[in-house]
């Protein structure tokens, strides 16, 4: 059966008030879209986990959707803090819990293996152990030596954005990959944006590039330019300028809500707000084709 649907049916159905959400994506492929749709739909009390909380959560938070964050590394890439995050933190109007960025990804590790917990090496960011009591520290049963410890990470929902999948699921991902094939498995549910859902055998075409195998999918949404203003290796270009932008949006109130009010609120969908970009803008993160030597699977 075709788990392929629109992103707001998905949002509406898999995401509740309460969750615990993890966008996945590392400087690429963040789901930007469903971020926004979240917001548009008004989801309240979300704990929001990300190994960089990166700007859809500076949006999250200024929308007043989360009440938890849970990240390694905030801030705004190449540019400086998540001034809306880190303000709400120091305000104490939000709950945060920090780890290093092996740390975030040993968690979904021992999540995606069903385990409770998975150990570490002792790193230099000891400061961390201070100000997270769930970094432990146990003995090794074999050397006798420390080790650190960190809680497995289920989240309720993965919402992972990638270059294409079929209509049950099965994601084609490249470029820059980070932790997104381990929340996947680690999530109880979930999402898929894709630019383009392609068919079954172009997938099969190329087994070793299915990160995300449709069984784990709750739905998949074909979604064009979902994670502007961040990136599609192949599809677009980042945004640079709308990273620098939104240092200047963010530290004001009122244009942090002009914004969410134009680009959010008054936006259908995510082809609205392709549209809204802009020729000029659509043309500047245009790239040209460089396609990779074909790969010799064989055939008997």
């Amino acid at each position: 059966m075709s788990k392929q649907m629109s992103l707001q049916a998905a949002i509406a159905k898999f995401v509740s008030d309460g969750d615990l959400l993890y966008a996945a994506g590392f400087t690429h492929l963040i789901p930007f879209a469903a971020g926004h749709e979240i917001i548009r739909q008004g989801k309240k009390n979300l704990t929001l986990a990300r190994a960089t909380p990166d700007l859809i959560y500076d949006q999250l938070v200024a929308a007043g959707c989360a009440k938890k964050v849970i990240f390694s590394y905030m801030g705004n890439p190449g540019v400086g803090s998540l001034r809306l995050v880190r303000s709400a933190i120091e305000k104490g109007e939000l709950e945060w819990e920090e780890y290093s960025h092996f740390g975030m990804i040993t968690r979904l590790q021992a999540g995606a293996s069903g385990l409770p917990f998975l150990p570490m090496n002792q790193t230099g960011a000891t400061a961390l152990e201070t100000a997270n009591p769930l970094i432990k520290r146990v003995t090794d049963p074999y050397s006798g030596q420390e080790v650190i410890t960190v809680p497995a990470l289920n989240p309720d929902v993965a919402i992972v954005h990638v270059q294409r999948a079929d209509k049950n699921g099965n994601a084609h991902l490249w470029g820059i990959v980070g932790e997104q094939k381990e929340v996947a498995f680690a999530a109880k549910k979930v999402i898929l944006t894709a630019e383009e859902i392609v068919d079954e055998a172009i997938i099969r075409s190329d087994p070793n590039r299915t990160m995300i195998p449709g069984f784990i999918v709750s739905a998949v949404c074909e979604v064009p330019g979902a994670a502007h203003p961040s990136y599609a290796q192949g599809y677009y270009d980042r945004d640079n300028e709308f990273y620098l932008e939104w240092d200047k949006i963010s530290a004001d109130p009122t244009l942090t809500q002009q914004y969410l009010a134009e680009w959010v609120y008054g936006i259908k969908d995510r082809a609205e707000y392709w549209q809204k970009l802009g020729e000029q803008k659509q043309q500047q993160l245009s790239v040209l084709p460089l396609i990779s030597a074909p790969v010799n699977y064989g055939q008997y």
